[in-house]
């Protein structure tokens, strides 16, 4: 504990003389570089147990031990099988378009943040995979949602929403949602109650990816990305992964799909983290891509999904657009498209933690 106040104290002592460095005429790139390098060198320094506490400036809306928002300590253990995952990883990307791909408008989820004046109505699901039964639990779930009179769901076949109200302490998704005859409804998805105190993930389940873990703590939001930050794990889907009954903590579940046994297949749930010896500074990045490179050595990816291409989220552009705002990505991107922010990613460094790694 001693040791984490320490580190901590550090941190903050070192970030207040960034941010001074930053306003002051006199400072220099090279300095700045220099305190982000030993910022980024104490947030990676291990604690007692071999993991890092919560980062002190990553806010979450979830408990403050969540593994959202829990550093990857650089001396935690790798995975015996991390460069196979590795080699299985780079055989995917190229097998699958040759790149990494940012999804925005399209499987991607907008994140409705609402006050507690929204007026809640109910959401009802609709039998888009031709089962034999309704879930009765998840239409209590949908009971009274506050959906917002601007709401859209995401573009694409998966037409994901979310729903989060502060106010109750509450989270709403809804994967496959429409818009029919003037009442909502959805293939499926889930609610999350007292999401304060909740570890993150949907029970049982619930809940819209392939592993219960909410879009709300995995995608990458557009003021991260101004910011130059993000404070949290990052979601990352795969096209092949391993079968269902391999997986690992934190995910609930999984789609994975390998009965032919191919070995390697990395499961769902799995941490990984770019290799913290990277100096991102170096590295011919898109910004973007920089800022994701520096949030992947600190706190890694988690497998929770599976798609077409090896995937990240970023926040749905329907957040701002559906309430008048304009798509913040086109000025983030600067003309890149999004499946070539990432070109140049080293993912050749990549390190997969252990099985269940962090699990309480």
């Amino acid at each position: 504990m001693t040791s984490m106040i320490s580190t901590i104290s550090t941190i903050s002592t070192i970030s207040t003389i960034s941010t001074i460095s930053t306003t002051s005429t006199t400072s220099t790139t090279s300095t700045t570089i220099a305190l982000r390098r030993l910022f980024t060198a104490l947030l990676l320094a291990p604690t007692a147990h071999g993991a890092s506490a919560a980062g002190p400036s990553a806010p979450t809306i979830f408990a403050a031990d969540s593994f959202w928002t829990t550093l990857i300590a650089r001396n935690a253990p790798l995975h015996p099988d991390s460069n196979a995952f590795v080699q299985e990883f780079l055989r995917q990307k190229k097998a699958y378009y040759g790149n990494v791909n940012l999804n925005t408008s399209k499987y991607a989820s907008p994140v409705y943040v609402v006050g507690p004046d929204v007026a809640g109505s109910d959401v009802t699901e609709w039998n888009c995979q031709n089962k034999r039964f309704k879930d009765k639990l998840l239409a209590q779930q949908w009971l009274a949602v506050p959906i917002p009179a601007y709401a859209e769901a995401a573009d694409g076949s998966d037409a994901e929403m979310t729903v989060y109200q502060p106010s109750t302490d509450t989270l709403w998704e809804f994967w496959r949602a429409r818009k029919v005859d003037g009442a909502w409804q959805a293939c499926w998805g889930g609610r999350l109650s007292h999401v304060s105190r909740s570890d993150g993930v949907f029970p049982a389940h619930y809940g819209t990816t392939a592993t219960s873990l909410p879009f709300i703590g995995g995608q990458i939001t557009a003021a991260e990305l101004q910011k130059g930050e993000i404070g949290h794990a990052i979601g990352i889907a795969l096209v092949d992964a391993e079968h269902f009954n391999i997986k690992s903590w934190p995910a609930h579940r999984s789609d994975g799909y390998n009965p032919q046994h191919q070995p390697h297949r990395i499961p769902e749930g799995l941490r990984l983290r770019l290799d913290p010896a990277v100096d991102v500074d170096q590295l011919k990045l898109h910004p973007v891509a920089k800022t994701i490179a520096r949030a992947a050595q600190i706190y890694g990816f988690v497998v929770w999904d599976k798609a077409g291409a090896i995937s990240l989220r970023l926040e749905n552009p329907k957040s701002a657009t559906a309430r008048g705002q304009p798509d913040p990505y086109p000025a983030l991107f600067k003309g890149t498209g999004a499946s070539a922010i990432l070109n140049g990613f080293p993912w050749d460094r990549l390190q997969f933690m252990p099985l269940d790694y962090g699990k309480p």
